[in-house]
């Protein structure tokens, strides 16, 4: 009786880790400048709000751009048990935005990371192409904790000015989760490209543009918002700090393998209110853009 009785409590586990659903995210949070402060909208409360809202939503993956390390300090202040990943993009330690990888630690093992530049020299920081910006790339391979489901996540900000920095960074990316694919497979596996995939981030292009279908018509990666079984999309992701703009357009993505299951994907447009010098009050948003949710298995 005892040996069936454990028998149909480890498939009761086995079951149950087999149906456990991954929330991850991407968010552009913003980096914290004295302009923004000046008309109001100020990191530090800005941070506070976020990190309320990410605390709620609990993702166990999810992927930060624009982030200066100072903020990225007061996000692991304010973020209840997540570690980060990630560099500088400016000198590959602390200078300059990171696109940084947060994951909570109860739920999920950094098995191994890295990041390279978008750029002809993608192991060394540098202008890429006809890139404004330095631009960068982070991935972590994560074992979740209560299943031993393992995971390829990569962040990355893609430039915003470079339209040829933008397609062969998009090019260089999906090389690169190829490779890393083939180079980091899952314990225990037996074939090449057995990992399954996330790439979140910033990409500066929205689901009308042809660096776009780089990633979704490779055959290897999927646009969660096209896959979702549930949505909760009523506006695009870049508002500008403008609350009352509308827009269709979807700059940031979260992409994930073919081999992955859509549950839900959502924009979420929380705000906040704050009360002007003369007493008024008005409705602010915790970024510049929306950040996007989606609950994701394999």
């Amino acid at each position: 009786m005892k040996r069936y009785a454990l028998l149909a409590l480890l498939l009761v586990s086995f079951v149950a880790a087999e149906a456990q659903w991954l929330t991850v995210a991407s968010y552009n949070i913003r980096y914290a400048n004295a302009e923004d402060s000046l008309r109001g909208d100020v990191w530090a409360k800005r941070c506070q709000v976020i990190c309320d809202q990410v605390n709620w939503e609990g993702p166990q993956v999810w992927g930060a751009q624009e982030v200066l390390h100072r903020q990225l300090c007061d996000l692991l202040r304010g973020l209840d048990g997540y570690a980060s990943v990630g560099v500088g993009r400016d000198d590959g330690r602390e200078r300059g935005e990171y696109a940084a990888i947060f994951y909570r630690t109860e739920a999920m093992e950094l098995l191994s990371g890295g990041h390279f530049w978008l750029n002809e020299t993608p192991d060394r920081p540098a202008l890429g192409w006809d890139a404004a910006c330095v631009r960068i790339c982070t991935w972590g391979h994560f074992r979740e904790r209560a299943s031993g489901r393992e995971l390829l996540f990569l962040n990355l900000h893609m430039d915003h000015v470079g339209e040829v920095a933008r397609r062969r960074s998009a090019e260089l990316v999906m090389q690169r989760i190829d490779s890393l694919r083939k180079a980091v497979l899952p314990s225990g596996a037996g074939r090449a490209g057995a990992l399954p995939v996330v790439l979140t981030g910033d990409f500066n292009v929205d689901q009308t543009d042809e660096i776009y279908r780089i990633f979704t018509g490779s055959g290897v990666l999927q646009d969660c918002y096209a896959v979702a079984r549930r949505r909760f999309a009523e506006n695009g992701t870049f508002h500008g700090f403008h609350p009352q703009r509308h827009t269709s357009g979807r700059i940031d993505h979260i992409f994930v393998s073919t081999d992955v299951e859509v549950d839900a994907y959502a924009v979420r447009t929380d705000a906040y209110w704050t009360r002007d010098a003369d007493g008024r009050s008005r409705l602010r948003t915790l970024s510049d853009h929306y950040p996007v949710f989606a609950r994701i298995r394999w």
